[in-house]
């Protein structure tokens, strides 16, 4: 039986990848230490999902409790199971900005260093096999502030003359911008990525992502927007908006969309890949919108402050532009838009974080 390996396994994209794979009769070999919990505290421990994972699928899912940074130990999974690797779904990352710049050395290692021991060891026992990473719009910097926005009531919005007014697409340029240690560990990343497709001939491709969400997300202040908004209107926690009136956009893809967008790229790869890929116009919203709507299903009113500082490197506009995927891959569909986001949030979390804050 074909072996699906997945990094990130007990978090947001890989937790649903996991399952996704199983469903599609791959025997699943996860790989990850919960740096989640080291990164932002308890709250953000993606231990949960790993019981949960090992729970549903029994044998079909065999966890690897390692950090991908160690070269030696990543090897040695892929040598176990060698050919057998029909797809690498590497979705293990430190994905905060603020985060990045307390602990360069630990945020290029993770981001960099540890893609690089997963294409190594890939190429050498696993050669055949499909191989998709999960970058980010960051790689783009802060170039995206630089386009005409116009300011509304309630969001930023681009001017509807310009030829991005659907969505950013791949010819966004990534140089002379200001990443964030982040961006540049994730841009290393991707790069490398590409070069594996294109110098070594590996099935290889990069997804860049908006905001990716849903209900298996472990949401904190620093990553996870619209899970950790929806978790602080249920449990009374405050929240805080950084810079932009509040009033900065992002598109939000389910991770069942992007997972579904990840088979479709490994039934008919190609090697070297780039896509951007989030909720584009479909799917998007501005803080204050996101908020209105957390409110509404939620049944309550967040408590809610604002600082006028926005985060290094932030964005006011992004809104993918999907076209170049959906070309590639006609048969895709996107299925979320963030109403049906938030709704499915909500309903499978609000249980387990009432239950978290009585104890």
């Amino acid at each position: 039986m074909a072996v699906a390996l997945i990094t990130g396994s007990a978090g947001l994209i890989g937790s649903e990848a996991v399952d996704s794979f199983v469903a599609r009769g791959y025997d699943v070999v996860g790989i990850d230490n919960d740096m989640r919990r080291q990164f932002f505290g308890d709250e953000a421990s993606t231990a949960w999902q790993r019981d949960e994972l090992e729970r549903r699928h029994g044998r079909q899912y065999r966890h690897h409790d390692i950090d991908i940074r160690d070269a030696a130990a990543v090897n040695a999974v892929l040598a176990q199971y060698g050919t057998a690797v029909g797809a690498v779904i590497h979705t293990a990352a430190q994905p905060s900005h603020d985060w990045a710049a307390r602990e360069p050395f630990t945020d290029f290692g993770v981001n960099a260093v540890g893609t690089l021991n997963l294409l190594e060891a890939c190429r050498e026992h696993s050669p055949d096999a499909v191989f998709v990473f999960t970058s980010t719009n960051k790689v783009y910097g802060d170039t995206p502030n630089r386009l005409p926005l116009l300011e509304q009531e309630t969001r930023w919005e681009i001017d509807p003359t310009h030829p991005f007014s659907v969505g950013i697409d791949e010819s966004m340029s990534i140089d002379q911008s200001t990443h964030s240690l982040f961006g540049a560990s994730k841009v290393a990343a991707d790069v490398l990525v590409q070069e594996y497709g294109r110098y070594f001939g590996m099935k290889t491709g990069v997804f860049r992502g908006g905001c990716l969400t849903g209900p298996h997300h472990s949401g904190t202040m620093l990553h996870g927007f619209l899970a950790y908004l929806m978790k602080c209107t249920v449990t009374g926690t405050p929240y805080r908006v950084f810079g932009y009136k509040g009033k900065q956009v992002r598109d939000n893809i389910h991770s069942a969309d992007l997972v579904s967008a990840l088979h479709a790229f490994i039934d008919a790869p190609r090697a070297g890949e780039v896509y951007n890929i989030g909720g584009s116009r479909f799917s998007h919203c501005s803080m204050l919108e996101a908020i209105t709507m957390c409110q509404e299903i939620a049944g309550r009113e967040l408590l809610w402050s604002y600082e006028e500082q926005n985060r290094i490197g932030d964005h006011i506009w992004y809104v993918s532009d999907i076209g170049k995927f959906k070309r590639h891959y006609p048969s895709w569909v996107q299925q979320h838009d963030v109403a049906s986001l938030l709704q499915d949030i909500h309903d499978q979390n609000v249980e387990r974080w009432q239950a978290d804050g009585l104890r």
